[in-house]
């Protein structure tokens, strides 16, 4: 072993075995009197219905007593019952054209105001008064009246007739609301008016009484408090008088606030041209925007159906925010029905699928991914932690038939050891990353820019049998996560006879790393673009420098696995190796002093993926220690990141319970649509677009929730600002493995 790691150890092995001699048991002690799991209990999950109206701009939306939705439009006035999913025309096409607001009066009949005047519909049926000018921007009803107000003045219903009253107001108004006093307040670009019972106007423009005199929105909260948005955000005010503001430094995702509507539990939804913000009675508040949540983000107006549904009307169309009470386990059942729907092909691979129409599931089919192993080898963990809380048979078998396609990737490839990234059947004609050739040109190109590149040319081979055609090149993280798989298949599922089937295929892999000086070797006889843990690069070549501390970490994992399960002491052998000869302690050391020019945040999760490896298999008291507190040095990095595999990783191998109320909300704010919505945080003004830690993305600097961030895959920083693919529909194996780690664990119930 190298000075430096010896040195190291010696100076905190006695303290910190002493620790794990005495304290270690009192620790967990008190970790299990005083942890509360989290009980199951019954939350609101959202979910977003969309009924776009492209190249319409919908201006107002009203919900009727009987559930349909009325919409004015920049083409015309729409109804959509609640049966439909289709908006058909209200009017006849000679009236229909530019219309502007949509109101329901206290008797249930829809008002709609048009470029030609202003009509009601009684039973769907159109009734037009003549004596209005035209045209009307805004209708506004209330228990006593029906008001209609345009360029060319305010109108207010007294018997069967409109009769124009001569306020004093502007012509550029945009929306009404109504006081308990007989008032009547006016958003207009000129300033927030207010026309009290007798008639008498007061006008609100100057600094200290709105955030600027552009207003588009007002309505009451339950508290009676006047919320008027506009330019520069929200003003509320009480008795006329300016109690707070809501601006960018508040969550609002820009100052371009364009409408807003009190809810019927008291929440105030803010439009904005970036989305809608919800501001609920106990001070929390949440962004909804990107094409996961609205049609388009630039919000127009807002209503509430009877069951507190939200309908946005956007600019591209209707959307409509639903929630329904869901437990985690009811979320899980739904995930996993979906991922055996769409995620699952043959022969037993847990993946994403493709979308020909983007956003549109009903097009869905089944695709390959470089990453297919990896991410089977996470699915059967899932199904091993399923299985080991559950006893359920289909767990059980689920897992045989993943670990099946695991140990089928390597003896397709009719070598040693070498594995497949994936396989799919023969008779696919269309495949990622096609077999091509490089030219001079374009090799001498490629080795400028990366001197590691490797050109593979022939990517797809077809198997002996003929069945499939396999990809090569396999990569480090494939590795990873196949072991992380085997893992917890062996420890947690695998019968005697199942179990022995594992330690040879796991022995198999680790003796042909070994043959080829630990480097995963391609059928081309060179090791693959990414699978190298040898020390002859990883400490001689300075291009492998970025590698050196992870890789070393990975190959220490790889034959302590093989030596854990064989009990066979070549692995061992080469184990202390590469340890003693070779620094690969030291080198695994360097891992929380990664240089941020090489970081990226899949590493973080290879790094997970063979942490527990490590600690279980470890017998040494001192390497043992090393791991232990290389792991709590590295978890208390991610704390922030919020992410629940990550934590219950650590609680797994390091027999702790942490960090649960994150790794909770996480899996209760992840949304139950799977599609993978661009989401763009930097057209948002309310926070900042960094690169550190991570030099290569462009990051957050504050965590979003996971309901506004791309659909993750563990691979994903979770702090990324922007991306997202609508071709694709994620697998939910990333909800379930961490939700039955944790029932597992015994941190959910």
């Amino acid at each position: 072993m190298h000075y430096s790691v010896i040195d190291y150890l010696k100076k905190t092995v006695v303290a910190l075995l002493m620790l794990v001699v005495s304290v270690h048991r009192n620790d967990t002690r008190a970790q299990t009197a005083d942890f509360t799991p989290y009980q199951d209990l019954a939350f609101w999950q959202e979910t977003h219905e969309a009924y776009p109206m492209p190249g319409n701009t919908v201006r107002s939306i009203v919900l009727d007593k009987t559930g349909n939705a009325w919409i004015a439009t920049s083409t015309g006035v729409f109804r959509k019952t609640a049966e439909s999913s289709q908006w058909q025309a209200a009017l006849s096409t000679a009236e229909q054209g530019p219309a502007f607001s949509v109101a329901l009066d206290s008797q249930g009949d829809v008002w709609a105001s048009t470029w030609k005047g202003v009509y009601r519909f009684k039973n769907q049926t159109p009734l037009f008064f003549k004596e209005i000018e035209t045209p009307i921007s805004v209708i506004g009803c209330n228990d006593t009246a029906i008001w209609a107000l345009g360029p060319k003045g305010i109108w207010k219903k007294e018997g069967e007739n409109f009769v124009k009253k001569n306020y004093e107001i502007p012509r550029s108004l945009r929306d009404i609301s109504f006081d308990k006093k007989g008032g009547i307040w006016l958003a207009s670009d000129v300033g927030l008016y207010n026309i009290n019972k007798d008639g008498k106007t007061q006008i609100f423009r100057q600094p200290n009484e709105v955030q600027s005199g552009y207003i588009k929105g007002v309505d009451f909260d339950t508290q009676h408090h006047l919320w008027a948005g506009g330019l520069g955000g929200v003003s509320i005010l009480q008795e006329g008088k300016k109690i707070k503001s809501i601006t960018t430094a508040d969550d609002l995702p820009t100052v371009y606030v364009t409408a807003l509507k009190t809810a019927p539990d008291g929440t105030v939804w803010v439009g904005t041209e970036k989305g809608v913000v919800r501001y609920a009675t106990d001070g929390s508040h949440s962004l909804r925007f990107s094409r996961r949540w609205l049609v388009h983000d630039y919000v127009t107006d807002l209503d509430f159906d009877a069951n507190g549904n939200a309908w946005i009307a956007t600019i591209g169309g209707v959307s409509v925010i639903k929630r329904q009470k869901m437990t985690l386990a009811q979320k899980q059942d739904y995930f996993q029905d979906v991922l055996l729907k769409r995620h699952i092909r043959a022969p037993w691979i847990a993946g994403q699928c493709r979308l020909k129409t983007a956003g549109d599931l009903s097009t869905w089919e089944p695709e390959d991914d470089d990453n297919d192993g990896e991410y089977t080898g996470n699915y059967l963990a899932m199904e091993s932690f399923r299985y080991a809380t559950t006893k359920s048979p289909d767990a059980k078998q689920n897992a045989k038939k993943a670990f099946g396609f695991l140990k089928l990737l390597q003896e397709v490839t009719d070598t040693e050891g070498f594995f497949a990234r994936t396989i799919v059947p023969a008779d696919w004609t269309e495949v990622h990353d096609g077999n091509l050739t490089y030219t001079p040109q374009q090799l001498a190109d490629e080795l400028v820019k990366e001197p590691r590149f490797k050109p593979v040319e022939m990517r797809w081979h077809k198997s002996k049998d003929g069945k499939w055609l396999w990809k090569g090149d396999t990569s480090s993280d494939e590795m990873c996560g196949h072991m992380f798989g085997y893992f917890f298949y062996y420890e947690l599922v695998a019968d005697e006879a199942e179990k022995a089937v594992v330690r040879k295929h796991v022995a198999r892999i680790v003796d042909y790393l070994i043959a080829h000086n630990f480097n995963f070797v391609d059928i081309d006889g060179k090791h693959t673009r990414w699978s190298v843990w040898s020390p002859d690069q990883l400490n001689r070549d300075p291009e492998w420098a970025p590698d050196k501390s992870q890789n070393s970490m990975e190959m220490l994992a790889f034959l302590k696995l093989a030596h854990y399960m064989t009990q066979n002491e070549k692995y061992q052998k080469a184990y202390l190796h590469l340890i003693e000869k070779e620094h690969y302690l030291e080198n695994m050391a360097n891992i929380p002093n990664q240089n941020p020019a090489w970081f990226i945040y899949f590493d973080v999760m290879l790094q997970a993926y063979v942490y527990p490896i490590l600690l279980k298999a470890e017998t040494d008291p001192q390497r043992l220690v090393f791991y232990q507190k290389h792991m709590d040095d590295w978890f208390e990095k991610r704390k922030g990141d919020h992410n629940p595999l990550i934590n219950f990783i650590y609680c797994y191998a390091r027999h702790k319970k942490v960090e649960l109320q994150n790794s909770v909300d996480f899996l209760v704010d992840t949304p139950l649509d799977l599609i993978d919505w661009p989401i763009d945080h930097t057209i948002r003004e309310d926070i900042k677009i960094v690169r550190t830690p991570v030099l290569e993305d462009e990051q957050v600097n504050v965590l979003q929730p996971p309901s506004i961030r791309m659909t993750v895959r563990w691979d994903k920083n979770p702090w990324t600002a922007a991306g997202g693919d609508p071709h694709r529909e994620r697998e939910p194996v990333f909800w379930q493995l961490p939700y039955w780690m944790g029932r597992y664990l015994g941190m959910i119930r």
